[in-house]
């Protein structure tokens, strides 16, 4: 391992993750990374290499979020709160109108409901308190018939998740991660950052394109028709003007939105994946409610994104077009290029988080072959 090149340490056991994380970095001057590992709950690799990034730093996840915010759900599910099987209209009646008044809690939360846009404009205020984009998506239609189709709710799925766990504990999704998870784990990934800690707070940088990145994008065909919709349903202005949509903007940072908003390290992602595994530190829910998340409950194409997808709830699942780990694994990655995931087999909990942001969205390729080298080297000290 390059101690030139990195900071922070790693045991011995990991050295071959430490020595690849370092040659990744040493062979890209723009990549800045933070590559986090534990065991059974125990830290064995905590980096940091590149110029931006310390291994003390915090930055903007995206959607690395959304696997954040499925550890509440795991939570109320485990209390008895909250039953996938039961209809969300039994939690939230106004969401009964317009025939979803069959739609699942389960189908809700698995990207199958519809819903991937709201049917006015979002904005920054929507980000930073979702209740009245909710009262919206309660009263339209879905898209689709739910449960004929998935499609990722980029945006939506953290205004549903957030109207729901009001709904049925009466707090936001924010407290009860910070009272539930965060909290006791004194993890470093906020769903909220506390203004007395901005100082730790690293801007989220734009994607450097190369030449043939740019031609690549230039090229890309028309949007299917859905898509378009959903990805146009944001206005605001730059991300990189304090009016923001990002983290970069202090207001969001402070709201933490479940789809787009946590603020974190890479260290932070490992310490609240590890709590989803026997050992981790506290209790968030059974290993049978996470074995439940995890199982498939949407695979094919991505009625929104147009490729190959695979979601159970809330968490994204490793598949080829992303094979992050093994069977029973559950994860989400951040359009930033951040990935986090926990695996069950092996007991390990894995946090990536790179800058710039990395085209062309979602995990870093370095991300994936960081993580599958690490579940083998897990896997091979049993």
């Amino acid at each position: 391992m390059s101690h030139d090149v990195l900071q922070g340490g790693c045991d011995p056991a990991f050295r071959s993750v430490a020595d690849r994380f370092a040659a990744l970095v040493e062979a890209d001057p723009t990549l800045s990374a933070q590559l986090s590992v534990r065991v059974r709950g125990e830290p064995v690799l905590d980096l940091a290499g590149g110029p931006h990034l310390t291994v003390d730093a915090v930055t903007g996840v995206y959607s690395a979020t959304k696997g954040v915010a499925a550890l509440v759900v795991a939570h109320l599910l485990d209390r008895g709160l909250l039953d996938p099987d039961r209809v969300v209209a039994d939690y939230w009646p106004e969401f009964g109108a317009a025939d979803k008044d069959q739609v699942t809690v389960r189908q809700l939360l698995s990207h199958q409901a519809g819903l991937p846009l709201v049917e006015r404009p979002l904005g920054v205020a929507d980000v930073v308190d979702s209740r009245a984009a909710a009262a919206v998506l309660a009263a339209q239609r879905p898209l689709w018939r739910p449960g004929s189709a998935f499609g990722y709710h980029a945006l939506t799925i953290g205004i549903l998740v957030e109207e729901l766990v009001r709904r049925v504990t009466g707090r936001t999704l924010q407290t009860v991660y910070e009272t539930s998870v965060r909290g006791p784990l004194d993890a470093d990934l906020h769903l909220g950052l506390p203004e007395d800690r901005d100082g730790r707070y690293v801007p989220v940088r734009d994607p450097e394109l190369t030449a043939e990145q740019a031609a690549e994008v230039a090229a890309r065909p028309p949007a299917d028709a859905i898509a378009e919709a959903v990805f146009s349903n944001f206005s605001v202005p730059d991300d990189r003007s304090a009016e923001g949509a990002s983290t970069n903007n202090p207001a969001v940072r402070r709201a933490g939105f479940a789809a787009i908003g946590g603020v974190g390290s890479a260290r932070g992602l490992a310490q609240v994946y590890a709590a989803a595994l026997p050992g981790g530190g506290v209790h968030v829910a059974a290993p049978e409610v996470f074995a439940e998340m995890a199982q498939q409950h949407a695979w094919g194409t991505d009625r929104v994104l147009g490729v190959p997808n695979c979601f159970g709830m809330m968490f994204m699942l490793p598949q080829p077009r992303q094979p992050f780990a093994g069977l029973g694994a559950f994860g989400h990655d951040g359009a930033g290029g951040a990935l986090a995931f926990a695996d069950p087999r092996t007991g390990l909990a894995f946090g990536y988080v790179p800058s710039p942001m990395q085209h062309p969205g979602g995990a870093d390729h370095r991300a994936v072959e960081l993580a599958r080298l690490a579940v083998a080297v897990a896997r091979a000290a049993g």
